[in-house]
């Protein structure tokens, strides 16, 4: 009994670090960490497709976003730096007060990401 609960939380245990693994190689994707309003900071992987920033949680069972950020709108009103070396931009606009958090080179990615948008769309960088 006491064997065959072990052998299914490291079961459970292997399936959720495979996730993680996978989304996180999967192409076209950046580890960057989410905060919705005061909450705290989520680790995820996003990954940019259509116009939006689709944000993974690693942690959960459904590999859909949970988060879509589109680009149209979007404003970034603060950028800094926090622990770990990353960099944090806060975003207001067609969203609800959103933060991400990424590396140096996948906030590059994001502004660049941002800036080309189609001549059509609003947008501002701070």
């Amino acid at each position: 009994m006491v064997a065959t609960v072990v052998i299914l939380v490291v079961l459970l245990a292997a399936l959720i670090v495979l996730r993680g693994v996978t989304l996180a190689r999967s192409r076209g994707s950046v580890p960057c960490r989410l905060r919705v309003g005061d909450r705290g900071w989520q680790s995820g992987v996003a990954r940019y497709a259509d116009g939006e920033l689709h944000w993974i949680p690693l942690l959960g069972i459904r590999l859909r976003p949970r988060h879509a950020i589109a680009r149209r709108g979007l404003v970034v009103s603060a950028r800094r730096e926090i622990d770990g070396g990353l960099f944090a931009v806060d975003c207001t606009g067609s969203t609800r007060g959103v933060s991400l958090a990424m590396s140096a080179d996948a906030m590059t990615g994001f502004l660049a990401w941002l800036e080309s948008a189609p001549p059509s769309a609003y947008l501002d960088v701070a």
